[in-house]
């Protein structure tokens, strides 16, 4: 079985909107990220608490906690206690909440002016860090997932093998459309996109999570495209068929990234039209997986032995 959800703060910024926008898809997860413009780990304990008791009374669940520890925008040389706070504060809400997978990233990558690639990634210094953050998860029974994004573990496969071996106890969450927005950084400069189907084989038996997106960078410029999955280059089709041909047991969350981006204000839509692209881009989703041999019920995609 293979449960749906999805960043439902794409769709709304009020936790109302959110819970509306899942119960539309009849889905029963949320892979939480913020609320009112606030990561969930940071929002003050009043707040916290009140949503933690709406998300209960409906029955909804988190999925994933998407929390900003060690992302894109935090350097491996920065203040570390802010980042060992992030992860004393998400613990507790998770338990409260019941989730057991939290997102990380491995801090931000070191470029030159020209946007090429530092030989100088403080990879000791960046590692170490990483490794006491997971660490202090996975004694509080957290699994930590790193997600193939602009950060050191995902501006290559092979850079996210070598995170892998450098931190023990860390997955991977793998994000379909990410590699055709990210750079492979492997390449001769200027670097061309990476290939999503590629990196996906290479990484899969490390991947406990997955995000659906689709989209592509344009190399000349650098402006990002977002499309309803199998519409863009990302081959998100052949991706989920190899990922539940493999036998893939877990949760798939939506992140359409069309009418709303996290990290870019400028992509920002009227919330009518957030609420129908998110549940648009849904029973889209909803529609590939049928057309892989799957049963949608409940917020949940069976295989033809599950139904």
């Amino acid at each position: 079985m293979i449960r749906l959800s999805g960043f439902a703060d794409e769709a709304a910024e009020d936790l109302a909107g959110q819970i509306e926008v899942t119960k539309a898809l009849g889905w029963k997860g949320i892979e939480a990220r913020s609320i009112g413009g606030k990561n969930i780990h940071d929002l003050d304990d009043g707040a916290f608490e009140e949503a933690a008791a709406k998300l209960e009374a409906c029955g909804v669940a988190v999925n994933c906690f998407g929390s900003t520890i060690a992302n894109w925008g935090v350097k491996a040389d920065g203040d570390f206690s802010l980042e060992l706070a992030k992860v004393q504060r998400a613990i507790p809400r998770m338990k409260r909440l019941g989730v057991s997978v939290v997102r990380i990233m491995s801090f931000a990558i070191d470029l030159d002016p020209q946007g090429r690639l530092l030989p100088d990634q403080k990879r000791a210094l960046r590692f170490g860090r990483l490794r006491e953050l997971c660490g202090l998860l996975i004694q509080a029974g957290i699994t930590p997932v790193h997600e193939n994004c602009l950060n050191y573990g995902g501006i290559s496969w092979g850079r996210t093998l070598e995170l892998l071996e450098a931190v023990p106890g860390l997955k991977l969450v793998f994000d379909t459309g990410n590699p055709c927005l990210t750079q492979d950084f492997e390449k001769p400069f200027p670097y061309p996109n990476q290939d999503a189907f590629e990196a996906w084989q290479r990484l899969k038996r490390y991947v406990v999570h997955i995000h659906v997106k689709d989209g592509w960078r344009e190399p000349d410029t650098g402006k990002e495209h977002y499309v309803y999955p199998s519409e863009g280059p990302c081959r998100v089709k052949d991706i989920l068929a190899d990922c539940i041909a493999e036998g893939y047991e877990g949760w798939m969350t939506i992140e359409p990234h069309m009418a709303a981006v996290f990290h870019d204000a400028s992509v920002h839509s009227p919330e009518e039209e957030r609420r129908r692209v998110y549940v648009e881009y849904g029973r889209r989703f909803e529609d590939m997986l049928r057309g892989l041999g799957l049963t949608i019920k409940n917020g949940a995609a069976y295989r033809e032995d599950e139904v």
